[in-house]
């Protein structure tokens, strides 16, 4: 595995690298929510080999932790700070599946269950946000892979950066599934009396057994609608992003405005729905997932999909025309931004992919 000579690892022999109970750590879940909890161990100290059914937390000490967008992209902030590469929420749809190939493990079960932990990632981050070269540009988060994932309730790494963030009167933007950033709103709600906070959720659709079925690692819809509440009373406000939204699973009329409700109900600041994209790696585990459980929709995303990973623009429209509508129905057609929501000047898109990624920040 590409980082391996980063990798913090426990003497050879060390009976000290116990499992991580990674369950939930916000409480005890409804009985609606008894799935097996994730657990994830300390590795042997050897090198990591991709495609095993092993569940690892790879602890590394990363050299930067301030990622720089590259100047192409055309997304509204220049900076990014991941804490963890892959995601134990297992969303099978995931874009950022392909980059775990990038450090020699596979798009698949590694990216769901070969976490990569920068356990000095607070630390560092402190020491570049105080480096004379730091201008004190918005950083996101949540734009790879989710900041509150399982692996954040023994971590709290993320909380670690909220903090730094905090210090410096740094602006910021989270997007997230993961009800454990309920933890840090006492930390965010400090911050945003200093800078720009923003925060966004991410829920695609309030199905239940939709979400079990494509989202098995992340909270339930309705918990993460919760977590817009709470942060509407905190005087934060909460965006939606209304993603992704599946061709023939949650693209419907009917399916479409329950959805909408449950969002609006909850208290959202704004909503902006994406539809599936299905870039290398997420397209084949995809792919995969639907032939083993819904193969009756393989000639529709045959038809949707053929020339990429976007649809065409007239079913973009078709499906923004029923959230639209959806979205007067249920009172969100002129969202509300607090005064601590950043926005941010910039560049048309210029391509159908940096449109789709325009739509889904600017929530940020």
């Amino acid at each position: 595995m590409r980082w391996e000579r980063q990798r913090v690892v426990p003497p050879k022999g060390d009976a000290s690298a116990p499992e991580l109970p990674l369950g939930l750590p916000e409480g005890a879940r409804s009985s609606s929510e008894q799935r097996p909890r994730a657990g994830l161990r300390l590795p042997d100290p050897v090198p990591i080999e991709a495609g095993t059914e092993e569940a690892y937390a790879i602890e590394i000490h990363a050299k930067s932790i301030i990622n720089r967008v590259p100047g192409e992209s055309q997304v509204p902030f220049r900076w990014t700070v991941n804490p963890y590469r892959g995601c134990t929420h297992s969303c099978i749809y995931c874009f950022a599946r392909r980059t775990h190939t990038y450090l020699d493990l596979d798009a698949g079960h590694d990216f769901d269950s070969k976490i990569v932990v920068k356990v000095n990632a607070g630390a560092l981050l402190r020491k570049e946000l105080a480096s004379p070269r730091w201008t004190g540009e918005a950083i996101a988060m949540g734009t790879n892979t989710d900041p509150y994932q399982r692996a954040e309730g023994r971590y709290r790494l993320t909380r670690e950066i909220i903090a730094a963030l905090r210090d410096r009167a740094n602006p910021f933007s989270i997007l997230t599934k993961g009800t454990l950033i309920l933890r840090d709103l006492d930390l965010i709600t400090e911050a945003a009396q200093r800078a720009r906070v923003s925060v966004a959720v991410s829920v695609g659709s309030v199905d239940e057994g939709l979400w079990r079925a494509v989202e098995p690692g992340a909270p339930s819809p309705l918990r993460r609608l919760d977590v817009v509440r709470r942060f509407a009373e905190a005087g934060i406000g909460c965006s939606v992003l209304m993603a992704p939204i599946l061709p023939g699973l949650s693209d419907s009329s009917a399916e479409i405005d329950r959805t909408v409700a449950a969002i609006a109900e909850a208290g959202a600041t704004s909503l902006m729905p994406i539809v599936l994209h299905l870039r290398p790696g997420a397209r084949e585990w995809y792919h995969e997932w639907l032939r083993s459980q819904r193969p009756e929709l393989l000639p529709l995303y045959e038809r949707l999909y053929r020339r990429g990973a976007y649809t065409p623009k007239s079913y973009q429209r078709e499906v923004a025309h029923r959230v639209e509508e959806a979205k007067r129905r249920h009172g969100l057609a002129h969202p509300q931004r607090p005064e601590n929501f950043r926005t941010q000047q910039h560049d048309p898109p210029q391509s159908d992919a940096d449109r789709d990624r325009e739509r889904q920040l600017t929530l940020l």
